[in-house]
């Protein structure tokens, strides 16, 4: 699934870089100090089988024209560890868990415009996830902290209205609890880190 994702931003990304160069320099003509989004992946959620069941929601505000406070709330399902790399295991079938977890989570994350339209951003969400055994019953909840580290570039449209972000990320996950026994094993096999993943986000000004 995740190789599904990777392939369709940087086919989007590199289909349209010349036509979001061409709109995007007129920067900081307008600022709008509010912002909602969300990230590609949940175009793509009906699309893959199984689905993630993926939504995202966020609100930022414009603390200032370099620094961005932003809410998230996401949910989504996943059947392995996502700690697995690039690779051979990556995205394996006998890796998976025996069922599936269903994650509900709110975050905030911090972006710092770092030169023009380039930036970093730090996210922390906290996820309630239940363990869903292979009827989709619920055995156990537990609590995950997921945290990310983001590079990217954002594109501004339409005046500075609407606008793209490619990224590139590495995430992290210090505290994931109280996994049942089938589901830790398989965790166990995998760090709890993972390197180079792709993002696609928007969202519209105001």
């Amino acid at each position: 699934m995740r190789s599904i994702i990777i392939v369709s931003i940087f086919l989007f990304c590199s289909m349209s870089f010349n036509s979001l160069m061409s709109q995007s320099c007129a920067l900081d003509t307008v600022q709008y100090k509010h912002h909602v989004g969300s990230t590609m992946f949940i175009l793509m959620t009906p699309l893959l089988d199984p689905s993630p069941k993926y939504f995202q929601l966020n609100y930022g505000h414009r603390l200032t024209p370099r620094d961005v406070l932003s809410v998230e709330a996401i949910t989504w399902s996943y059947l392995g560890p996502i700690g697995r790399a690039y690779g051979s295991d990556f995205e394996n079938p006998e890796s998976d868990f025996p069922g599936e977890i269903r994650a509900y989570g709110l975050g905030l994350a911090y972006k710092r415009f770092v030169w023009k339209s380039a930036f970093v951003q730090i996210h922390s969400t906290a996820f309630r996830q239940h363990f869903l055994d292979d009827e989709s019953k619920t055995i156990q909840t537990g609590f995950q902290l997921f945290n990310t580290c983001r590079i990217g570039y954002q594109f501004r449209l339409f005046k500075g209205r609407f606008f793209i972000e490619p990224s590139i990320a590495a995430t992290y996950w210090p505290i994931n609890t109280n996994l049942p026994q089938g589901f830790q094993e398989k965790e166990d096999l995998f760090s709890n880190y993972f390197l180079f993943e792709p993002g696609l986000h928007f969202g519209f000004n105001f």
